[in-house]
């Protein structure tokens, strides 16, 4: 169709085979990237901004490169920091003995038809939710604003070319970021000479307490990113989790005789503390989609009207979707791919023949219809929050939850509990199921913080689609073979693949635990729901303050489900992140009253941020690739480390004092970008 002579850009190449390429090679390294730090803290981090950055300073060097080429590469890169999510439940299979390993193909089938239907069912909402929406997209406008400074191209350039900022890419920052990050996780988890956390431990009375501290230089960068109000509501979750509920339980459950005051601390907080933030976090997730529900309807009805009778085919090129008939197409094949893998995975048990058919109809049903729901939400969310702060973990608690009553109750009806067998599959098939669901939900999380990307710089969202959709299929085929290596290379808490293993060294799998945790107390009726109550007391009372503080017009607020966070994950997790965030504030405050050291700072430290968070992880996924070879020929799962003696608090200090010195480099960065 011949384009107006408004769009600058009618005659740009946008998906080109080169751009193809590379973004399928970032998306390998940012989805291994992304599965090894979930797996060993419960976070991931949005991958677009340093997808854009290195597919800038890559593809300046190749002829005829433009900003819409570069941004079908970051939106094809960036299903691997939303993909990946799936390792808040899944890991879960191997938690409850069901799997001893990763099968390839079903892992990746599961993935690929998962994330694919994520892209589909948030395409409808782009024109409300982009097009004619005053949500910020933090990530998404982030991500266009580097793509337009790392552009001499036209319209868009203009602006940063008065400032002075044309063709720097940023990509010095990213690198700095990662090799500070990268050094400090070789010589913690590599070589062992610094320790990566530590805290201090007391009693007062019979009621244990902990001052905790980590060194994560990653988490730090992700604390950056988070903003002053999840670290704040984290460092609260801290407080009600350790200097609340666990001196109040150690002081009214008497310590074993054999066991040590820490080791007590932490069964509590395994046993009791961590339903409190399940709870939290699942009534934080629910009340999102509940005010959710009316805006996404809307939005719905507006964005279909927009493309059906034929309007497609008239529209500017900015405006062109995939088309209801190419969208159909896909949510029929993906429905047909999911209900494949259920049923691949039911077989397995030798279930009747009737009862094998209606779990596989029942998930398949379940994962399609949980799946559309909660797409409108988390992508209204990724808008309000940005992609990094929205509550997938939260939608999983509430998929899992939902999905094991079901099975509960056809496994009641059908008599499958007649063997005690069938109880565990049940769990494990509930797992499988819900990674599916945290699929949809978590591309549907991205897909549109990328539209919003496109719509600023004037891209063809049906190519971003299509971009979006090949790195749903290149991070799918990823993601098995990841989680295979950290397994054999490291473990899961409570899943070591060798008796021989270091289980302080196990990637902790926070989410997936809770998930398994959920599933299994469900279909053995022991779910403790006193502790999970407590805790949506909590997320109610933290909900209702919110309310009041926004309608007094307060700036202030305690994100819920920050709260929950900061009460079931580690506090040597919570604690560089608090730090990340209020770093961020006081850098802020500091030249707020010159714009335009802002936006330099923002940008700056929001690459440097990405370098840390990127750093850390790729040494992670070496080690492991390192320790897995170590293990396979007979020899020691920490193949590099130096054995040092009596090096447990130097190694403490050491930990501490690079912590310090790569949060002073990180600061004095920024602030030299303002000047």
């Amino acid at each position: 169709m011949s384009l107006s002579a408004h769009d600058p850009y009618a005659n740009y190449r946008e998906l080109t085979l080169r751009g193809m390429i590379l973004g399928a090679l970032i998306t390998v390294v940012f989805t291994a990237s992304n599965i090894y730090l979930g797996l060993k803290v419960g976070l991931t981090f949005a991958s677009s901004i340093p997808a854009a950055v290195i597919s800038m300073a890559i593809l300046k060097f190749a002829k005829g490169s433009n900003i819409l080429e570069n941004n079908m590469v970051q939106t094809q890169a960036s299903a691997a920091g939303t993909l990946s999510s799936v390792i808040f439940i899944l890991p879960g299979l191997l938690m409850s003995g069901y799997w001893s390993g990763f099968p390839f193909w079903q892992t990746t089938l599961l993935c690929m038809a998962g994330g694919i239907l994520g892209v589909i069912f948030t395409i409808p909402l782009r024109y409300a939710m982009v097009v004619k929406s005053d949500l910020p997209y933090p990530e998404g406008v982030a991500a266009a604003e580097i793509l337009k400074v790392g552009s001499g191209d036209g319209v868009v350039g203009e602006e940063n070319a008065e400032s002075g900022q044309k063709g720097d890419s940023g990509i010095g920052e990213i690198v700095t970021g990662g090799v500070i990050s990268g050094i400090f996780s070789f010589a913690s988890n590599g070589l062992r000479v610094m320790a990566d956390s530590a805290s201090y431990w007391f009693k007062a009375g019979a009621s244990i307490f902990q001052i905790p501290m980590g060194f994560s230089l990653a988490l730090l960068g992700a604390g950056y990113l988070v903003g002053l109000a999840s670290g704040i509501a984290m460092l609260v979750g801290i407080v009600i989790a350790w200097g609340i509920a666990i001196p109040y339980f150690s002081a009214t459950n008497p310590q074993p005789a054999d066991m040590e005051m820490v080791g007590f601390a932490m069964q509590l907080w395994k046993e009791k503390v961590r339903f409190i933030g399940a709870g939290t976090i699942g009534i934080a997730a629910i009340w999102t989609l509940i005010t959710l529900l009316k805006p996404t309807l809307e939005g719905m009805k507006m964005s279909f009207r927009a493309i059906k009778g034929g309007e497609q085919a008239s529209l500017e090129r900015v405006e062109q979707d995939l088309s209801p008939k190419a969208m159909i197409a896909y949510a029929l094949g993906m429905l047909l791919l999911l209900g494949f893998s259920f049923y691949h995975f039911v077989e397995a048990a030798n279930l009747p023949t009737g009862t094998a058919w209606l779990l596989v109809f029942a998930c398949t049903l379940l994962a399609f219809v949980i799946g559309f729901l909660v797409a409108a939400a988390c992508g209204y969310m990724a808008g309000l929050v940005g992609s990094s702060s929205s509550p997938i973990s939260g939608i999983g608690i509430i998929s899992v939850v939902a999905i094991s009553l079901v099975l509960l109750g056809i496994g009641s009806a059908t008599n499958l509990f007649a063997d005690e067998g069938n109880r565990n599959f049940l769990v494990a098939l509930t797992l499988f199921c819900g990674s599916a669901v945290v699929a949809v939900a978590s591309i549907s999380n991205d897909n549109l913080q990328d539209l919003k990307t496109g719509y600023l710089i004037k891209a063809t969202p049906w190519r971003q689609e299509v971009a979006l959709i090949i790195g749903c299929v290149v991070g799918a085929f990823v993601v098995s073979s990841v989680l295979e290596l950290l397994y054999a290379a490291y473990g899961f808490t409570g899943a070591m693949p060798r008796p021989d293993m270091d289980p302080s060294q196990a990637l902790a799998a926070p989410q997936a635990t809770l998930m398994t945790t959920i599933a299994k107390a469900i279909f053995s009726h022991s779910l403790q729901w006193g502790y999970i109550l407590t805790g949506i007391g909590i997320g109610v009372v933290l909900i209702i303050l919110n309310e009041v503080l926004k309608r007094s017009g307060s700036k202030l607020m305690l994100p819920t489900l920050a709260v929950g966070m900061g009460i079931y994950l580690p506090p040597a997790i919570n604690m560089p992140i608090a730090i990340g965030a209020i770093m961020a504030a006081i850098i802020k405050h500091r030249i707020r009253h010159d714009e335009e050291k802002v936006k330099n700072a923002d940008r700056v430290g929001t690459l440097f941020a990405a370098g840390l968070i990127v750093g850390e992880s790729l040494i992670g996924v070496v080690m492991a690739l390192i320790i897995a070879l170590s293990v396979t020929n007979g020899g020691s799962d920490a193949p590099l480390a130096l054995n040092l003696e009596n090096w447990g608090t130097a190694g403490e200090f050491l930990g501490l004092a690079f912590f310090i010195s790569g949060m002073l480099i990180f600061i004095r960065r920024i602030l030299k970008s303002g000047k």
